[in-house]
């Protein structure tokens, strides 16, 4: 008999890490080859890793909610004799992480690339993708008591309603039926062990009625001794029953995934921050007529040039002279944390909801470095195609509505960030210039600060300091880094 460590594979093109979900196999247990071992959690996808040998368990490394990182030993078995040991599995060697053309790890550590193809039978990952980016947020509701859950759950055919698990369990087989049979797994109460979901369940779940729920009896309108008058401000929010006639009227998804994360860092930093916004006009003629200028120029080397690089680019010579708002308050050592890196968020609007990608070292960047690297991510984050560095590390933000600019707006601060610039449409006005009325190209900038740390006149200047910048783009060019 030898031993042989199986370790993570690559899983995902960008994943470093994955968050252990739940073991399926444990030492003594004899494993065969593709037999799922362990589901894992990875900024992309819940995935379930299976063995590419046969053997005995010796070891399971990590438990539930244990973040491993890709390359780690996570099983160590014991081989038959005639099982070679000496091999390295497809993740146990750098020889054997291959890129594609893009200079990225393969997505898939069942496949290689770019070289020739090894005997050694490789780790494969089955994965649940999701429209959401899995880790981000999530709800689920309480499985019903006892080991039966699903008997419970499916009284009246209002699964849907009844049972969310968003992050469910089950091995490859099930995944595959339920995909099949069109059956979401995170609605399908589980009767298998440690909460699986079981092939049983799949199929009981698909013949299931899918009767509306019977409507219960309105709330009644004065608070009696079970409602309290003073309901605390955190207690969640119940619609009330509508008539039977509405219900059918009606169509009820889980709150979850990428939506729910939004709005838990929402409602984080809107309870966390102390907001306030200013709001001022901005002439943006010159600025008009400079990037009517360089367009061509851009065209030419492949860019599609917009506004927004020169608002990066004014945003971060700003922070420059205000180092304040490029800080962050870490409320676990109550000390104030001076960023002296830029990177400088863009809150993308994308299907599966509202998403930052990152310009990093926008400092470092020319304005046309700056405008590919925008066009790269927010094509990415609208593709959902994001790695997850290109998501992370933000020190400051630009929300931009576009067309649909408004008058001017609020902008909810991205926590734990201090200030945000939210940036309108450029429209036709009269303006005043040496003593004459002239039109125009006027934008509004909407910037919201966190009043703890940020005192107005800071924010005023840092706004007007962004203005002159932008009104004025060849003293942007004469102060550029």
């Amino acid at each position: 008999m030898a031993r042989w460590e199986f370790k993570l594979p690559d899983i995902g093109e960008g994943v470093t890490e994955g968050e252990i979900v739940s073991w399926l196999i444990k030492a003594g247990d004899v494993v065969k080859e593709d037999q799922a071992m362990v589901e894992v959690m990875t900024d992309k996808a819940t995935v379930t890793i299976t063995s590419p040998k046969a053997g005995t368990v010796v070891e399971t490394r990590g438990t539930p909610g244990t973040v491993v990182a890709v390359h780690s030993v996570l099983v160590v078995f014991e081989l038959d004799a005639g099982a070679s040991a000496g091999a390295p599995s497809a993740s146990s060697s750098s020889d054997d992480k291959h890129t594609n053309g893009n200079g990225h790890a393969n997505g898939s550590a069942a496949h290689v690339n770019g070289g020739a193809a090894k005997s050694e039978p490789a780790a494969t990952a089955v994965g649940d993708i999701k429209e959401h980016l899995p880790g981000m947020g999530g709800a689920s509701t309480s499985r019903a008591s006892g080991s039966g859950g699903g008997a419970s759950a499916n009284a009246g055919g209002g699964l849907a309603n009844a049972y969310f698990n968003e992050k469910p369990l089950a091995t490859p087989a099930t995944r595959k039926l339920a995909r099949d049979m069109n059956v979401d797994l995170r609605i399908v109460p589980p009767t298998g062990p440690q909460g699986r979901v079981t092939k049983v369940d799949v199929e009981t779940f698909a013949k299931a009625p899918k009767q509306a729920p019977a409507p219960t009896a309105q709330a009644p309108s004065a608070p009696t001794a079970s409602t309290p008058a003073s309901a605390p401000a955190h207690a969640p929010v119940k619609i009330s029953a509508p008539t039977a006639a509405q219900t059918a009227l009606e169509e009820r998804v889980p709150f979850a995934g990428m939506r729910r994360k939004i709005a838990t860092k929402m409602a984080q930093s809107k309870h966390t921050a102390a907001h306030f916004t200013f709001v001022e006009e901005c002439d943006v003629s010159a600025l008009k007529e400079l990037r009517a200028r360089l367009r061509p120029a851009a065209e030419k080397q492949g860019v599609k040039l917009t506004f927004l690089p020169f608002m990066v680019k004014a945003v971060v010579a700003a922070l420059k002279k205000h180092p304040i708002l490029n800080s962050a308050l870490d409320e676990s050592t109550n000390e104030l944390v001076y960023r002296k890196y830029y990177n400088i968020g863009i809150a993308a609007s994308t299907d599966a909801g509202l998403m930052v990608p990152v310009v990093k070292d926008a400092d470092r960047r020319s304005v046309l470095e700056v405008a590919r690297e925008i066009e790269r991510v927010a094509t990415d984050a609208k593709n959902g195609k994001s790695k997850m560095e290109d998501l992370s590390g933000s020190t400051f933000t630009i929300t931009s509505l576009g067309a649909e600019g408004g008058l001017f707006a609020t902008p909810i601060i991205n926590f734990p960030e201090v200030g945000i610039l939210g940036i309108h449409q450029i429209k036709q006005k009269p303006v005043v210039k040496d003593g004459q009325i002239v039109i125009g190209e006027v934008m509004l900038l909407s910037l919201s600060f966190d009043h703890r740390i940020v005192d107005g006149h800071v924010g005023a200047a840092f706004a007007y300091d962004i203005i002159r910048y932008l009104e004025d783009p060849d003293r942007l060019f004469l102060e550029m880094a």
